[in-house]
């Protein structure tokens, strides 16, 4: 899918690439399976901020989007292409041979009047969803299970897939689009296939309005504020070095490790995502 880029007869139109949307074939969503959605401002329950940088943005529905599959041995019909506000990727419906419709992420490739199915007996062809055990190595997968009967959770975003490597003692081994080379319980579920709208990083907003459009609301600089207000706030004049990147709360924001010294999953990890091999203390 090409982006499309605008002569610059304005300020705001010299920068900006847009989806051509040349795949999507439905414009509006199936009633039965969209939900509405309620935005917060990034407050919680009581009011306060929780989530700095969110608000106002474009009505959004939620898409009902069946990450499990689980419907074994029922072939599905392709029978339109969607775009999904909320997601990078797009959506392809189904129906199933009962009339039953649902959602899925749509595979690069993918087709109206496609067939696809799920289960263990699957064939390994582009949509189908089967277990890592029955995946050929060396195959391109998305929609990955960490643990089995959970549904999708891994490589879902537009243009990622993992690649399975191989397979030994009831577990697979999985290269995820990190770099990252993960194990994974054979049962779990794959669907085969890249995601599309691969071009998507080509897309450039361009102007601080699309981002807005998107409820990504503007933040100050911390340097621009009051030592009341931000530990990088104050000073004389215009300073704006004298202290590492910090957090209101005073946490360090650039190079800080985040994750647990000592999590449970890393027994799971064969490399990480920087190349080097995990060490299990």
């Amino acid at each position: 899918m090409p982006v499309k880029s605008f002569r610059p007869l304005t300020p705001s139109s010299r920068y900006i690439t847009v989806s051509s949307f040349a795949e999507i074939t439905k414009s509006r969503p199936e009633k039965s399976l969209v939900r509405t959605r309620k935005k917060t401002g990034g407050r919680n329950c009581y009011g306060r901020v929780t989530s700095r940088g969110i608000g106002g943005g474009h009505k959004q529905k939620i898409r009902m989007v069946d990450f499990k599959r689980d419907r074994h041995g029922v072939m599905a019909k392709v029978i339109a292409i969607e775009y999904d506000p909320r997601r990078t990727a797009r959506l392809a419906l189904l129906e199933y041979t009962d009339g039953e419709k649902s959602y899925i992420l749509a595979p690069n490739g993918l087709s109206v009047g496609a067939k696809i199915v799920s289960g263990p007996k699957a064939t390994p062809d582009m949509g189908n969803r089967l277990p890592l055990r029955a995946v050929p190595v060396g195959l391109q997968i998305h929609n990955l299970e960490i643990i089995p009967g959970r549904g999708g959770q891994l490589v879902r975003s537009a243009g990622s897939s993992a690649s399975l490597m191989s397979r030994d003692g009831g577990y697979a081994l999985v290269r995820l689009p990190s770099g990252e080379i993960r194990k994974l319980n054979e049962d779990c579920y794959a669907t085969i296939g890249q995601v599309g709208n691969a071009e998507h990083e080509n897309v450039i907003l361009g102007k601080a309005g699309r981002s807005r459009h998107r409820g990504i609301h503007p933040l100050s600089r911390g340097v621009a504020k009051n030592p009341v207000d931000h530990p990088m706030g104050g000073g004389a004049g215009k300073t704006s070095g004298g202290g590492h990147p910090v957090t209101p709360w005073g946490v360090i924001t650039k190079g800080f490790k985040t994750r647990p010294k000592h999590k449970y999953s890393d027994r799971f990890i064969v490399v990480r995502r920087n190349g080097r091999p995990m060490k299990l203390k």
